[in-house]
């Protein structure tokens, strides 16, 4: 030892990585194939190994470190309203955007599709959660894209491509093109129809003189928003007022940065958001000095079009937070294994066991939830298969989402100081899990929507849920009482008890999955701890006669 030295570093885990992300994930690759993608098992083992290198998890660490940087103007004092990021941005954009997870269950819409792409985008979640954003915007885009055939016809091609293209420039000149939205306002929030911003529909005669063909339709909007996702994206879906008296309701908007005559649309940028995560993505605040946009939809349509885009949103809100789940666990879990205390492994002492395996237990019943949503989002003419996604989206986003932070926290606490600090994730991947339970609607938000999908179709949402549980019911009589009791709840729900109301139904959607298909130490420890008492304070509290030495060894296989 040098003379300057005064201790040898020891007992220290290292860090996780070089782990197939996919491989090491037995919930994953079995819910994979349970829900209908095993035909995509080899292409995500390879996007698994790729995404758990070393140097791949980094450029997280390096893009949230060195978030987006505004430039209002350019050195001749040009507006440009640019957002600057660093090239470790750029890597993990290139690389979501060249596995697909933007557009793949549209390109190739075959059965599983949707599965296939949740399995993915849960696994990018493991690596980082900012450039998640963009891509899932870009994803939901499509089906609401497809409402108006001249856009569709032009920036389809380009949002489908696998090629990321971060140029600022016209679509024509673009290999691939990315999607926003803005939606909400300073005076209204989740209440969109308090907006204020106006669009103005201009003369035809003098549309078709500034853009020729492609001004057919154009509107002129003015007016703000408070929080407008991702300006560096190529276009934004928009929610607008459509008349001065504000009688034909809200209308939805494709308004894209360049215009067809080649210039910059009338987007001002005025500041990007200070967020407490998912700092390495830009959410900002803009204004539209006179922008031109064109309808998608019918006219005061706005919020059934954008629900459209929402629904695929919130999907993603579930299958990200499990991603995230699953990291916070593998870090807390790798730390544990590598690290001693009091003279044994801290994965060896009782009372850590059972906190890492109550851990396990939620995230690969979150996995199992996130992966069987996906597939009702694979039949959307299937009544049954409808009726459930509209019950569970909701339900899933509240129940998983609210789970996110306790979850974090706790795994943070399993590594200690070094969780607290950001040298390591856990700190980062802390941050990430509020943003799912907030975007896309809060916790109340999406409570109310499990009403309305029960008040709006009741007896297709009771006889979609009945057959999901039933098989699981004949299996346990424990899970059948619980499964009753739900359904007792279904007629009496109000506004009081949708809390209450959508836990429950996750947690019995989660409870049938695992008593269907998981093996029998993980079925009977969520029964003991999810089942038969409620769910609530800390991890770590399984009962007596859990094995949780099986159910760590399953969590993560390296």
């Amino acid at each position: 030892m040098s003379q300057f030295d005064t201790h040898e570093v020891f007992n220290q885990a290292p860090p996780f990585g070089d782990v197939n992300l996919f491989g090491c994930d037995a919930a994953l690759r079995e819910g994979l194939a349970r829900e209908g993608a095993d035909w995509a098992a080899g292409a995500l083992d390879a996007l698994g190994e790729r995404l758990g290198r070393f140097e791949i998890l980094d450029l997280a660490r390096v893009a949230n470190a060195n978030g987006p940087r505004l430039v209002s103007f350019d050195r001749s004092g040009r507006r440009i309203d640019e957002v600057e990021f660093h090239p470790a941005w750029h890597q993990l954009m290139a690389l979501m955007i060249g596995a697909g997870v933007h557009a793949s269950p549209w390109v190739e819409a075959r059965p599983g599709a949707q599965v296939a792409r949740a399995a993915a985008y849960l696994l990018f979640g493991q690596v980082e959660n900012g450039a998640q954003c963009p891509v899932t915007m870009t994803y939901a885009s499509v089906p609401a894209l497809r409402r108006n055939e001249r856009i569709a016809a032009k920036w389809l091609p380009k949002i489908l491509s696998r090629e990321y293209d971060p140029r600022s420039l016209p679509v024509e000149q673009k290999r691939g093109a990315l999607v926003g939205m803005g939606m909400t306002e300073k005076q209204g929030g989740t209440d969109v129809r308090a907006n204020t911003t106006r669009a103005f529909e201009i003369a035809p005669g003098a549309a078709r003189a500034r853009f020729g063909e492609e001004g057919e339709g154009a509107w002129e909007i003015v007016g703000h928003k408070w929080f407008f996702s991702a300006p560096q994206c190529d276009a934004h879906l928009v929610l607008t007022q459509t008349d001065d008296a504000g009688s034909a309701g809200l209308s939805c908007f494709f308004v894209p940065r360049y215009l067809p005559d080649g210039s910059r649309n009338a987007i001002r940028v005025q500041r990007l958001k200070d967020k407490l995560g998912n700092r390495s993505n830009a959410s900002s605040e803009v204004e539209f000095c006179g922008a031109v946009g064109w309808l998608v939809g019918a006219v005061g349509r706005g919020i059934p079009t954008i629900l459209e885009m929402g629904s695929h949103t919130r999907l993603d809100c579930v299958v990200g937070t499990a991603g995230i789940m699953r990291a916070a666990l593998c870090h807390a879990l790798h730390h544990a294994r590598g690290r001693s205390a009091f003279g044994r492994p801290l994965a060896q002492q009782p009372l850590m066991q059972n906190v890492l395996a109550d851990l396990a237990l939620e995230s690969e019943a979150a996995t199992a939830f996130a992966l069987r949503l996906a597939r009702c989002f694979d039949h959307p003419d299937d009544p049954l298969e409808n009726a459930l996604g509209r019950l569970l989206t909701p339900a899933g986003k509240y129940w998983l989402c609210k789970r996110g932070p306790a979850f974090g926290a706790e795994a943070m606490e399993v590594m200690g100081g070094n969780g607290y600090v950001e040298d390591g994730p856990l700190a980062r991947l802390y941050r990430e899990f509020p943003v799912n339970s907030i975007w896309e609607g809060s916790g109340n938000v999406m409570c109310l929507d499990v009403l309305r999908a029960l008040a709006k179709s009741p007896q297709e949402a009771r006889a979609a849920l009945e057959a999901e549980l039933m098989p699981a019911s004949q299996l346990d009589p424990r899970f059948a009482a619980f499964a009753a009791r739900l359904g007792e709840e279904l007629p009496r729900a109000d506004e009081h008890g949708a809390r209450r109301l959508a836990e429950h139904l996750v947690i019995a959607v989660q409870g049938a999955l695992l008593l269907r298909h998981a093996p029998p130490f993980v079925v009977e420890a969520f029964i003991a701890s999810r089942i038969e008492q409620d769910v609530g304070g800390a991890f770590g509290r399984l009962p007596a006669g859990v094995d949780v030495e099986a159910i760590l060894d399953r969590a993560l296989v390296v």
